[in-house]
């Protein structure tokens, strides 16, 4: 794959006319209402590395692609065992923070995705044309702390400067031919899915075990196969946590919503921070490409025009609640399919909010109604997460099971092999034989393999036996992932906080985690009653106090749940602690702590803290307070067990 606009060694480069290069720029190029301006700063380029560059040995690149972040790099230049990444400013007078952070992820994304990258010197260099010459660190260049800044007459100096001790040269076809696996975060999945990318460009398909393009490519089959024949069908898609539940779920929606505008299709979420943050970053990145296309919008018309795309199911239910009409939408993709409510809580909620007295269905059975309104076809899809049911009144799988057992037994059920080989989405024998014999079982619809931690694969098994008290398993594993995924454990707030900023470079997001039962956190100044924005949380830049990166706003379960940042200190509470060998659930009411004794209830707030365990990408930093004997609720005994526990599984203790 030629992934530059324009490739060459240097001394061709050097000796090819201007003209030709740009031609080359030109037709590569894609973006005709801003040729002008394009065609003016990749002149002002040509001219300047022609004469920096002379005398130089190695090779050059022009708009280099990175697929997971849907960006081009102005120049890569690679010369001994140097990668140079080069971002320029022509015209600037000064180094621009956002243009120094986003040249560092540049690198970052290379060392991380890209295999012929993963172990060469990548240096981050800013290039400011009109601005005053910089002095440079060379290791904080290399560790990717800081940038190497020069204007247009220092390039060659820097290029020497990291030369100069080099061991050996890249292997230029190698490198070139090398495969690219990214692992984007479901905010840039998000945004370049809307772009047009499919699922296959942005994400991992390195191994057989992680399929999501053969997932995406069953359930399309699936929806053809529907409207062929006027059939109506679901989909019941399983994975581990991280596993890209929700990027197959955008995938499906954005590649209907391509494939046929009629049929309407939705991506519809009961997870409202999920939502919001998704909505608000497709504006952002539509303002932005609007206006670099020479067409600007507005925010709000930007809001509106991506809103269709990713839906609060809840505005969805009372939509067709209001109006007993058949749905616009044809295929609907619902995201946390297990979190759709029980009758009961419905039932309860209709009462107390809308003035339904007898409302009788679960929100999976009235889901169903509302697409068998269809009289022709319709597809539903459900991403289903095993274990993940954080919050009362949540419905898990059985419920759409038995909506269709007991009302619509004319749809094709497709479900993935796991719900009925594993005991965490169908907990009844009977339930489980009738699925075999009505529906189709399908391999594809499971993802077996956690992708949210590009690092490590095994995250999810090992926070699962870390769940299950299992010691010997979860020692296991965490000696085979501390190197890749660091896990520590600390005492101490503020050193936690340290080794988050200093651990992260470029724009690595980073973030203070609790459970929402974490009460007694209070005491610490660490409260999780403080209601967070997930737009500003996740979004906003690290000079925004609102943001993430500013480690004093606490995001619990519910608002991190389906997202995921890149180093995380989850803040153990006293809510869940080991005492005598075991896990002690409790509550806070009023002044003290309640014993939690309902198995249901004891299953959510495990499934508070798997979900917690499991939302970092790159590290995790484990702050467990030390407690006070002279405070009744925060005594040191609802702390050191699991301190304890922790240590016995080796992850090392940071002072």
């Amino acid at each position: 794959m030629n992934r530059a606009y324009y490739k060459n060694t240097i001394s061709e480069f050097l000796t090819e006319d201007s003209n030709s290069v740009l031609g080359q720029l030109s037709l590569n190029h894609t973006n005709r209402s801003l040729e002008d301006l394009q065609k003016n700063a990749w002149v002002k380029q040509i001219e300047i590395l022609k004469n920096e560059l002379k005398g130089i040995i190695g090779s050059i690149y022009f708009e280099f692609q990175i697929p997971r972040m849907g960006k081009r790099v102005d120049n890569i230049i690679i010369i001994d065992d140097c990668v140079f990444v080069v971002e320029f400013k022509v015209g600037d007078e000064t180094y621009g923070k956002h243009a120094e952070v986003q040249v560092i992820d540049y690198c970052l994304d290379l060392k991380n995705f890209h295999e012929g990258s993963h172990f060469v010197k990548l240096i981050p260099v800013l290039i400011a044309t009109n601005a005053e010459t910089y002095s440079t660190d060379l290791d904080k260049v290399i560790e990717h702390r800081q940038v190497a800044k020069c204007n247009k007459s220092g390039i060659k100096n820097i290029i020497e400067l990291f030369i100069q001790n080099s061991k050996g040269k890249i292997d230029i076809t190698t490198w070139e031919n090398s495969i690219y696996k990214p692992t984007p975060t479901i905010v840039e999945a998000a945004k370049a899915l809307y772009k047009g990318h499919k699922v296959e460009e942005i994400s991992r398909h390195d191994s057989e075990k992680i399929n999501l393009d053969k997932t995406s490519n069953y359930i399309n089959e699936v929806i053809e196969n529907s409207k062929l024949n006027n059939k109506k069908s679901i989909c019941f898609v399983t994975g581990v946590p991280g596993a890209g539940k929700t990027l197959a779920g955008l995938s499906i929606a954005n590649e209907r919503m391509l494939a046929d505008e009629d049929e309407h299709a939705v991506f519809l979420s009961g997870n409202g921070p999920l939502v919001d943050v998704l909505r608000e970053a497709l504006a952002r990145d539509f303002v932005i490409t609007s206006k670099e296309n020479g067409e600007p919008v507005t925010k709000e018309n930007a809001k509106r025009r991506t809103s269709t795309f990713i839906q609060n199911i809840h505005h969805f239910r009372d939509e067709y609640l209001k109006h007993n009409v058949e749905p616009t939408e044809k295929v609907v993709v619902f995201d946390e399919a297990q979190r759709a409510w029980t009758k009961k809580q419905v039932s309860s909620f209709m009462k107390r909010k809308k003035g339904i007295e007898d409302f009788a269905m679960s929100e999976p059975e009235f889901l169903i109604d509302v697409m068998n309104r269809h009289k022709d076809w319709c597809t539903i899809v459900c991403l289903i997460g095993g274990g993940q049911e954080i919050n009362t009144g949540e419905a898990g799988l059985e419920e759409w099971i038995n909506a269709f057992q007991n009302n619509y037994k004319d749809w094709d059920i497709h479900f993935s092999n796991s719900i009925v080989n594993s005991p965490n989405y169908i907990k009844t024998e009977t339930q489980r034989k009738w699925l075999m014999e009505k529906g189709i079982s399908e391999v594809d619809l499971h993802l077996a393999v956690s992708v949210r931690s590009f690092r490590s694969e095994q995250v999810s098994e090992f926070v699962y036996e870390l769940l299950e008290l299992n010691l010997d398993k979860t020692k296991k594993i965490y000696a085979n992932i501390k190197k890749s995924f660091p896990i520590f454990l600390t005492r101490d707030i503020d050193i936690a906080k340290k080794w988050l900023r200093n651990e992260s470079k470029g724009s690595e997001r980073t973030g203070l985690i609790a459970s929402s039962g974490a009460r007694r956190l209070k005491a610490l100044g660490l409260d999780v009653k403080n209601e967070i924005s997930a737009p500003n949380w996740f979004l906003n830049s690290s000079d925004d106090i609102r943001s993430s990166y500013f480690l004093e706003d606490i995001a619990t379960e519910f608002d991190i749940q389906g997202l995921e940042i890149d180093r995380t200190c989850l803040i153990w509470g006293a809510n869940f602690h080991i005492d005598n060998n075991d896990w002690k659930h409790q509550s806070f009411k009023g002044t003290k702590w309640m014993n939690i004794n309902q198995e249901v209830s004891k299953n959510y707030l495990k499934n508070t803290y798997r979900v917690l365990l499991t939302r970092a990408r790159q590290g995790v930093i484990i702050f467990i307070p030390s407690g006070s004997d002279l405070d009744h609720t925060r005594p040191s005994v609802f702390y050191d067990g699991t301190y304890s526990y922790l240590k016995g599984i080796g992850i090392e203790e940071l002072f």
